[in-house]
């Protein structure tokens, strides 16, 4: 029985051992991640208090709810409130790393930044937050942007070169003399003057950044168009009375996508990178938001904090091989000529 191109796809995929055990563990990596919340929190996920249940993870609770002194919002890793919370038949359910991204513990002892210890597994940076909960927040702010970022920038990229290729002539010019000229402009300096004109955020950046993602991948989709454009089946499409949006949209677009699936995870793995040397240089993201670049740029400020630089490294460096070795996946599956093993 003939397998469609699809399944033949995965199966070459599937094949391809280092690129599918790569997914496999990356996409277990995010999941957990995502919910990040659960597992690594400065709240507890529930409490039980007075024959009474709390969930601090989903509503702040002052800690005169607990039997404390203040109406302010309770600090669960105040040994008198914890004391509180698990005191006469009472208790609660901490997740298994006590703190969150920007969480500061008022009660540790060791200075900042400590080294990784019983109570922090990978130390804490300058100002006495938990390295590992600043990773994985981290990480996952850093998938989340590059998926939005190559999402956006791939669509862009799609739509117009595949208008370029389709259509030539006048359009074709006057988009490639734009191309020109904007690939031209000095794209650290423009981040550089936004940066000082507007507060730093996400989506600025995002927006920055989509306007000189397209570029790189309008050329191979309009090199895609204009190779198949003449082809026979495009042709009969013609005299069968389709239009150009009908014809671009079910026939040249799928046999012209083999550059761009390929070239996904690479462009991910470079929007990751783009973001971690913006945060490096402090032209990202906000300083209360969680990044590996901010991370970085700690571990060179305090060199004898070995640990912050070090785990930093690590985790860039095995999402980063682990986005390339899909890549390579992806390339082996779309290879028409590449066998499948059983």
């Amino acid at each position: 029985m003939s397998l469609s191109p699809r399944k033949r796809a995965w199966l070459r995929f599937k094949s391809h051992k280092r690129g599918y055990y790569s997914l496999i563990i990356f996409s277990i990596l995010f999941v957990c991640s995502l919910m990040v919340e659960l597992w690594s929190n400065d709240k507890p996920l529930v409490i039980s208090y007075e024959q009474q249940y709390y969930f601090p993870i989903l509503k702040n609770y002052n800690e005169t709810t607990f039997g404390g002194d203040f109406d302010t919002p309770a600090d669960f890793l105040d040994p008198y409130i914890k004391s509180k919370i698990t005191s006469n038949g009472n208790w609660a359910i901490y997740p298994l790393n006590p703190y969150s991204y920007n969480t500061i513990n008022e009660f540790d002892l060791l200075p900042n930044p400590a080294n990784p210890n019983s109570a922090h597994l990978l130390g804490t940076d300058d100002r006495g937050r938990d390295v590992f909960a600043r990773l994985v927040y981290g990480f996952r702010v850093s998938v989340l942007f590059g998926l939005v970022l190559t999402v956006v920038s791939t669509f862009v990229g799609i739509l117009l070169g595949a208008m370029q290729g389709f259509f030539g002539g006048k359009l074709d010019l006057i988009l490639q003399r734009i191309t020109e000229v904007w690939s031209g402009l000095p794209e650290l300096y423009l981040l550089i003057i936004f940066s000082s004109i507007f507060n730093p955020s996400l989506g600025l950046l995002l927006l920055l950044l989509v306007l000189f993602g397209w570029m790189g991948l309008a050329d191979y989709v309009r090199a895609e168009f204009l190779k198949n454009r003449k082809m026979d089946y495009v042709l009969a499409a013609r005299s069968m009375g389709l239009n150009a949006k009908q014809i671009m949209w079910r026939h040249l677009l799928p046999n012209s996508l083999t550059p761009v699936i390929s070239f996904l995870p690479f462009r991910i793995s470079g929007a990751v990178l783009a973001l971690t040397s913006l945060d490096f240089l402090g032209l990202g993201v906000p300083a209360s938001t969680p990044s590996l670049g901010e991370l970085l740029s700690q571990g060179k400020d305090n060199l004898d904090a070995w640990w912050i630089a070090l785990s930093t490294f690590c985790v860039l460096t095995i999402m980063l091989l682990l986005l390339s070795l899909m890549g390579e996946g992806l390339r082996a599956a779309l290879d028409n000529k590449g066998k499948i093993h059983e």
